[in-house]
């Protein structure tokens, strides 16, 4: 079966649809059924895989092997969003602030934090996008990524093509 972005654009939260992403709680209704408010909608995340960012070895992200099929032609890929979790902000203190200082600096206007790239918001989703060195068992080597080392990564998505794939 195909899923086109249009068809899951109409499919209502939590109808599988969406893979791994499932609604919870009051107000999850279909698309064009009026105005709502998604705001208490709990939504369930699992993530694929983890980064691998030691000091002194190529980064690498380690994905998960239930989702190694995932992978196929990866390899013909330039770059990769890397979709991942802020994981030690995880409080909820840090997930109310919503004005900051861009980059810590008390010299920046205070700042929203959707005007930012700040890792204290209300949902801790990050994106980064990387370019793709090798894809093999289950490895992607990437040039580099701003996440810490065992950061939980929710999805890749790709990011630039290339006529021929990496060597193997």
């Amino acid at each position: 079966m195909s899923v086109s972005r249009r068809d899951l654009m109409t499919v209502p939260a939590g109808m599988g649809a969406l893979g791994g992403l499932a609604a919870l709680g009051p107000g999850a209704t279909p698309a064009g059924a009026g105005e709502t408010d998604f705001s208490d909608v709990t939504y369930t995340v699992r993530p694929i895989g983890r980064v691998q960012n030691q000091k002194g070895k190529p980064v690498q992200l380690q994905i998960y092997d239930k989702y190694h099929a995932g992978l196929h032609r990866l390899e013909y890929c330039s770059h990769v969003v890397v979709v991942w979790w802020f994981h030690k902000n995880d409080t909820p203190e840090k997930r109310g602030i919503l004005k900051v200082h861009p980059r810590g600096n008390k010299k920046n206007p205070l700042t929203g934090v959707f005007a930012t790239h700040s890792p204290v918001r209300p949902n801790l989703i990050a994106l980064t996008t990387c370019k793709v060195l090798s894809v093999k068992d289950g490895v992607v080597t990437i040039d580099k990524i701003d996440a810490f080392d065992d950061t939980p990564i929710l999805d890749l998505k790709s990011a630039g093509a290339r006529s021929k794939p990496l060597a193997k």
